[in-house]
């Protein structure tokens, strides 16, 4: 009896569908969970209700998640929840731990080779074997193509008909790819050491080919549980598979529209054809948002609610709990450094405020557009720390640059034009400012120092001012030398040491992570989506993406982007992402902004939510209604009706049609919302301050309940030319 109170315990507090989830009959379940809907509570409290009622043993659950953080998060909250002896693991610790067990039966009393923590070295001589020069950046590059080749069950010989079929973005000739891999493996055979993914593979070999040690396994583990399944690769899921057996208590949990790292193999196939595989599943989905207020969640749901292809079959739309909060802004700016200082001005406002430094962060698509943030939050006194990268002062290739610069000052002509000098210096380090390169870290190395040029082509822009007098002065071209004495500058004042402070983080890295306070930048065509996405399924990740960035929000977000790079750059368009707006909201001039820059003025655009659900308003009319139009209405039908002779009677003395005056949906806006004041007027979508003027106060008067009669007896109303 106490058993079953227990059990029953675990359920208090659940909402109907993580209840549904949590007791879910024995077998194959799959649980499609949004961001923010308490997954890790759903998957924990199942297997906490499971072991309390006596169906399973704690002792005989697996549960498998892809990070060290996520593994502990659920054994601690299992352990609060009374739950001892679950095995929490990630895949890779998970093999590892069975594979060292079984390594004297499946190695004939040889001891388990060394594990190698990285492929780069052994990458860089295999390329060499080859004939390829590659540095750092090129070898992981070549590592991160055979992570995914060996991640997809692919081997060396059949490595260049796969790269075609999956169009992959090879950093080399997929041939000469293929001849790397090959001389990867020779090397680690005759090193005596394997990868992160022959562990893998030995841990199936060992089920699939040693009857007892899988009889060992599957007797040992019996019930299975995988946290983030649209992430597993076909490495992973052959494992899982292994370990199953053929038996099917297996649960499983993901979101489609998180599916962000496909480029290293991970595929949500298994996620979206898992009743499939599985015909008797029980599929629960998890839709009410915890995490986010209904206006962050409402504009989640109107991003990906454009999404296509296999991962927008399971989109989810979610359902807001929290309270209402301000909504989403969207910002414009006329360059990427005017961007980062408005974003370090208002972080510093909310530090200021009282919202702690670790509860905001600065999202970014590439780790290169960090310095721009870091520069700027370091001359705003805000501290910040970078998460999952290192300081763009502290990249090794950056630092090259520096030394590379360094020496161009002693051969380059000091008449010479800063970024032309620049450009020299840096494509004598291999450098080539119109030929991006093929493989991540090669492009993040090309992009750190094309960061370098455009920093160059903004301190150009600023001539240094000498003295030649008690009243006078001079402004001369800035030189190469004085751009790397700021370069040093810089450096020096962001090596200070942060332990609290505001997160720089790629949107990649930021997955699994939430904070109060969110800013989204960059979000301009050529960086979201990037250039590199070619394909309509690459160009689907990037949105999926920017939903990931969106939904790490909990209560305050801002969106901007730059028009341009650098000021006076090249006019940039938002990214297609972005809902498409009609720029009400007022307007805010850019400092020191003339001529074209200040036609590009920065603008400030307000997000329209719906006043009743909190969803995102998009189309026109439901903008101006302030409501989904679905939601209930809460019209004055007597007031609506005095609008409308009123409006009619205008039109015939202005001699136009009644919808120049205002619209239906005007009219209906005015009639549900029922403005007091001028401010509440103008807040109506559809009306600008010229009309406010002309029909302001007649409007007003309706609203407090004039007859048309008094408001209109004999006048009319003259149009200002």
């Amino acid at each position: 009896m106490v058993v079953h109170s227990a059990s029953e315990q675990v359920l208090a507090g659940l909402d109907p569908e993580q209840r549904s989830a949590v007791t879910a009959p024995a077998g194959p379940v799959c649980i499609l969970a949004g961001a923010g809907t308490g997954k890790t509570r759903a998957i924990t409290s199942r297997i906490a209700h499971r072991a309390l009622s006596g169906e399973i043993s704690p002792r005989h659950v697996l549960a498998v998640t892809f990070t060290a953080r996520a593994a502990a998060e659920m054994r601690s909250r299992l352990t609060v929840l009374g739950v001892g002896g679950v095995q929490a693991r990630t895949f890779h610790a998970a093999a590892l731990r069975q594979v060292r067990y079984f390594a004297p039966r499946l190695l004939a009393g040889r001891a388990m080779p060394e594990l190698l923590d990285s492929k780069v070295r052994l990458v860089t001589l295999a390329a060499a074997r080859v004939g390829l020069r590659a540095d750092r950046a090129a070898a992981r590059d070549l590592a991160g193509e055979i992570e995914w080749a060996k991640s997809s069950l692919v081997e060396p010989t059949d490595y260049v008909v796969s790269a075609a079929r999956a169009l992959r973005d090879t950093p080399h000739e997929p041939a000469k790819v293929a001849d790397v891999f090959t001389a990867y493996e020779q090397l680690k055979r005759s090193n005596g050491v394997i990868d992160f993914e022959d562990m893998l593979r030995a841990a199936v070999w060992g089920i699939e080919e040693h009857p007892d040690v899988g009889e060992q396994v599957r007797g040992q583990y019996r019930h299975f549980v995988v946290d983030e399944y649209q992430d597993v690769n076909p490495l992973q899921q052959r494992l899982l598979d292994a370990w199953l057996g053929g038996r099917n208590d297996l649960t499983v949990v993901g979101d489609a529209s998180q599916t962000i790292y496909s480029f290293t193999g991970a595929t949500s196939a298994y996620l979206v054809d898992f009743p499939r595989r599985h015909r008797n599943a029980t599929v629960v989905r998890l839709v009410r948002d915890y995490r986010s207020t209904p206006q962050v969640v409402g504009l989640a749901n109107a991003v990906i609610s454009q999404a296509r292809g296999t991962e927008a079959r399971l989109r989810l739309e979610l359902s807001g709990q929290r309270p209402p909060g301000p909504e989403p802004d969207l910002r414009i700016f006329t360059d990427e450094p005017a961007e980062a200082n408005a974003v370090a001005a208002r972080c510093r406002a909310l530090i200021d405020a009282g919202t702690p430094a670790k509860e905001i962060a600065v999202l970014f698509r590439v780790n290169a557009q960090s310095e721009a943030y870091e520069k700027a939050l370091t001359e705003a006194s805000v501290p910040y720390v970078v998460q999952g990268a290192e300081r763009f002062f502290e990249r090794a290739e950056v630092r090259q640059a520096m030394v590379a610069l360094r020496a161009a000052t002693r051969s380059i002509p000091g008449e010479t034009p800063l970024p032309t000098a620049v450009v020299e210096a840096l494509t004598a380090v291999g450098w080539a400012p119109d030929a991006p390169p093929a493989g991540g870290a090669a492009r993040e190395r090309w992009e750190a120092l094309s960061a370098l040029v455009q920093l160059s082509e903004e301190y150009a822009a600023s001539p240094e001012v000498v003295p030649i007098g008690e009243a006078a002065s001079v402004e001369r071209p800035v030189t190469l030398s004085d751009f790397t004495e700021e370069l040093a500058r810089r450096a020096a004042q962001q090596h200070v040491p942060t332990v609290d402070g505001v997160t720089l983080a790629s949107l990649h890295s930021a997955k699994g992570l939430e904070w109060d306070a969110v800013f989204l930048v960059g979000l301009a065509e050529g960086t979201m989506p990037t250039t590199y996405a070619k394909t309509v399924e690459q160009v689907e990740e990037e949105r999926r993406l920017l939903y990931v960035g969106i939904t790490r929000a909990r209560e305050w977000l801002w969106l901007s982007y730059a028009a341009a790079r650098s000021p006076g750059g090249r006019a940039r368009r938002p990214s297609r992402f972005l809902p498409q707006l009609d720029g009400s909201g007022g307007t805010e001039r850019a400092a020191g902004g003339t001529g074209p820059a200040r036609r590009a003025e920065r603008r400030r655009t307000q997000i329209v939510s719906c006043r009743i659900c909190g969803a995102t308003l998009l189309a026109g009319p439901d903008r101006k209604l302030g409501r989904c139009p679905t939601c209930p209405s809460d019209i004055d039908e007597e007031l609506h009706e005095r609008l409308r002779e009123w409006r009619q009677r205008v039109a015939a003395a202005q001699k136009v049609p009644a919808y120049v005056v205002f619209t239906d949906a005007t009219l209906i806006a005015l009639a549900e919302r029922r403005p007091g004041r001028s401010e509440e007027l103008i807040a109506i979508a559809g009306i600008g301050p010229r009309k406010l003027g002309l029909y302001g106060e007649s409007v007003l008067a309706l609203v407090g309940g004039a007859g048309v009669d008094d408001v209109c007896p004999e006048k009319t109303f003259e149009i200002s030319s």
